[in-house]
């Protein structure tokens, strides 16, 4: 019997961008700096959460398997079990799907579930031939081996490439997640002003959010070694308008492009966690329920136009309940591109794609922008990759309870050629 499961509470830190160098906090950190505070506002000991379920994609070396040091540097027991899932842009979604799942089929009552990501402490890596001469050196025995391996060296060995780079390349198309925006970009007619237009929009609103308090809630500060704090996302740009983003030329292809570093989102690092409870749960400690998941969905489609994933996801999970354009009252759609979001608000409007495509008679419908990233997206606020999905559907909880309403789909487009959705309903 599938049994209701709903998100309870939820937290994130704020999203910092990275600056050329690693930052204050690597992943676990980052986990554990709004984690305490989650947890220490509970009304019931750690030890009643079944399991830890934590996306992560550029774990580092000093943490394998995050999930399970979160877990246990947040005082959790040396019993709870911890693991980690990636999935790439999807990961922060997946650890709460999984969560879901788990609790809707019985065999778990509470579930912690969550994202970490540090892109500024992603890894510089030798090239494949210097890591091919460093095993010959280390090989070489005699001193004729050695001077005989010496002379294979080459300058550019020493010129280390960022590990980041090479994970935004799709190793199956060769294209980076940059030149994937620009394909559904030019299928669907996207010009650079409304792209650039869009991203001005995304700044502003998050500034909006950050100055009314409507993220005072959600977002937990995080206090340094150092014993600085970092109370908000530091990547939002308030001043930002045409004229300054005009300026800026195309990054993934030059000149005609239209994605650029201010249309596209921030290298960011940042957490976030997702308390999800059973009903049975809900009752014992009086918890009062943000939001309810109903379904989810998740797509897959050809890795060079993968930021249409949201519509391949989001699509078939309307589908499944009935529900049209006009019946979801909140979209949370990650703004990995704002080329890509334009595509895919195109996409569900467009008659052959739709029908070619999603299997509809007509166009899926229009979204309207007011109910559309409400307070701003990874634009503004960054894109720690195993973060954004838990972030996009913690904050479509705590938005529709906000402005009262019924149901929202939180989705994004996933490196590899995925999509993945969530459907939300108010508790």
């Amino acid at each position: 019997m599938s049994r209701p499961v709903y998100i309870v509470d939820g937290a994130r830190t704020p999203f910092l961008k990275a600056r050329g160098k690693p930052g204050p906090f690597t992943p676990v950190d980052l986990a554990v700096q709004c984690g305490r505070p989650l947890l220490m506002r509970q009304p019931f000991a750690p030890e009643a959460i079944d399991l830890v379920v934590l996306g992560c994609v550029n774990v580092i070396q000093d943490e394998m398997n995050p999930a399970r040091v979160a877990a246990l540097r947040l005082g959790l027991g040396d019993e709870t079990v911890a693991f980690t899932v990636q999935i790439n842009c999807g990961s922060g979604m997946q650890s709460i799907d999984t969560a879901y799942r788990y609790i809707r089929d019985g065999s778990h009552q509470m579930i912690l579930a969550g994202g970490a990501e540090a892109l500024s402490h992603a890894p510089l890596v030798y090239r494949h031939e210097a890591t091919e001469w460093f095993g010959d050196m280390a090989r070489a025995r005699s001193p004729v081996d050695k001077l005989q391996t010496l002379a294979d060296l080459r300058p550019n060995f020493f010129s280390p490439v960022i590990g980041l780079e090479r994970g935004l390349t799709d190793p199956i198309t060769k294209l980076n997640m940059g030149q994937t925006a620009e394909v559904p970009a030019h299928r669907f007619n996207i010009d650079r002003g409304t792209a650039d237009a869009y991203a001005v929009e995304s700044h502003k609103r998050l500034a909006r959010a950050q100055e009314s308090g409507a993220l005072k809630t959600e977002v937990l500060p995080a206090f340094a070694r150092s014993g600085e704090a970092y109370e908000r996302d530091d990547g939002v740009r308030p001043d930002s308008s045409l004229e300054k983003l005009g300026k800026l030329k195309p990054v993934f292809e030059p000149p005609y492009g239209k994605v650029t570093a201010g249309n596209s989102s921030q290298i960011t690092d940042g957490a976030s966690w997702v308390l999800l409870a059973s009903e049975t749960v809900v009752e014992a400690h009086g918890l009062t329920p943000i939001a309810r998941i109903v379904d989810s969905e998740w797509a897959a489609l050809d890795p060079s136009i993968m930021g249409l994933g949201p519509v391949l996801a989001s699509t078939p999970l309307a589908q499944r309940h009935d529900l049209g354009v006009t019946d979801i009252d909140l979209w949370e759609l990650n703004e990995a591109f704002a080329a890509q979001v334009l595509s895919c608000l195109a996409a569900w409007q467009d008659d052959d794609f739709c029908r070619e495509v999603l299997g509809y008679d007509a166009a899926f419908g229009r979204i309207d922008r007011d109910r559309l990233n409400v307070d701003g997206g990874a634009i503004s606020l960054g894109h720690p990759v195993g973060t954004s999905g838990n972030r996009i559907v913690l904050h479509l909880a705590n938005a529709l309870k906000a402005r009262n309403g019924r149901r929202g789909i939180a989705t994004e487009c996933i490196g590899g050629g995925l999509g993945g959705a969530m459907l939300l309903e108010a508790a």
